[in-house]
């Protein structure tokens, strides 16, 4: 349970920034985040991936700006390497593959990259832009793919101001249940 605290910490200090050229901060990003993910139906585990899908922006301490400065944190591998230890791989693979997921989405539905928002585009050029078809081919590979992409759909549909979602308390037990 200690890392449940450490976590909440982070959500309290951390999370308060601003979330990267949006109108919501880290926290209320990830809070909405999983409150869709439940509402949709998804099990415990994609429910934790999708409140911690970008705690990997809380670890680099890189900052808000750091798309505005040119650079790739790499959110999601911090974020998933940091999680490993404690979570397994139906919550730390889609917070990994939620940037690919990003990408995949752009690549095979136009759609999806005319309705991101102007931080989004500016990330995904950064993270290397929508997929090629064989970068799609091994994206689909992965046995948790299809979780990444309903994560990132999430991800893309977190960006409300003055959201009423629950608080991060409420996601104590499934984190509990999940813990290795």
């Amino acid at each position: 349970m200690d890392i449940i605290n450490a976590i909440a910490e982070l959500f309290e200090h951390e999370g308060r920034a601003a979330y990267f050229g949006e109108a919501v901060s880290e926290s209320e990003h990830a809070l909405q985040a999983a409150d869709l993910a439940a509402r949709d139906g998804a099990d415990d585990a994609l429910v934790v991936a999708a409140l911690l899908h970008d705690v990997g922006h809380l670890l680099h301490g890189l900052g808000e700006t750091v798309a505005d400065r040119g650079l790739d944190g790499r959110h999601e591998e911090v974020g998933h390497d940091w999680l490993a230890r404690w979570f397994g791989p139906a919550v730390a693979e889609p917070v990994r593959l939620h940037v690919a997921a990003k990408r995949y989405l752009c690549a095979t539905d136009p759609a999806h990259l005319d309705q991101l928002s102007p931080s989004s585009l500016r990330s995904l050029e950064l993270q290397g832009g929508p997929f090629t078809p064989s970068d799609i081919m091994a994206f689909k590979r992965n046995p948790h793919h299809e979780a990444a992409v309903r994560l990132r759909h999430w991800d893309d549909a977190a960006k409300v101001p003055g959201l009423n979602v629950p608080p991060f308390d409420a996601y104590r037990p499934r984190m509990g249940k999940l813990l290795l």
